[in-house]
């Protein structure tokens, strides 16, 4: 089962992180890969250089960065090939996320675990759109 952690938050525009919390993270990494479950980890620039695209009442409207809630925004992610639901969180629990929260600070460090909607697992797909999907899913476009 895959499943994305999202690692939510927005450090102020153009702010860089500290060498700890690089290194945390460089460590976790390697956890993870050790235990061979990552997939893909990527850390995302600030809001301030991201833009949204909102479709509404038939109309697209690109609205630039940044963002405002901060809480409700993605700083990085990981993709992860586990066994259970209760393996993914394991893992987002052992995430050093709290290594982003300045000391002395109220900020949250808040992981959402999610599961990848798998095209088996999608009840109106054809079986065209599911072989479409995974060659997708594997890079053979």
């Amino acid at each position: 089962m895959r499943f994305m952690l999202l690692l939510k938050g927005d450090p102020p525009p153009g702010a860089m992180p500290p060498a700890h919390l690089v290194q945390a993270m460089h460590d976790y990494d390697s956890e993870l890969a050790k235990a061979g479950v990552l997939l893909a980890a990527e850390g995302l620039w600030d809001s301030s250089q991201g833009a949204r695209v909102i479709y509404a009442k038939g109309e697209r409207t690109v609205v630039d960065g940044p963002f405002t809630e901060a809480k409700e925004l993605v700083a990085g992610f990981y993709l992860i090939d586990v066994k259970s639901p209760e393996e993914a969180i394991e893992w987002a629990r052992r995430c050093p996320i709290d290594a982003a929260i300045p000391p002395g600070s109220d900020w949250e460090a808040v992981i959402e675990v999610r599961k990848v909607a798998e095209p088996t697992e999608i009840t109106t797909i054809t079986e065209e759109q599911a072989a479409h999907a995974e060659q997708f899913r594997l890079g053979r476009s």
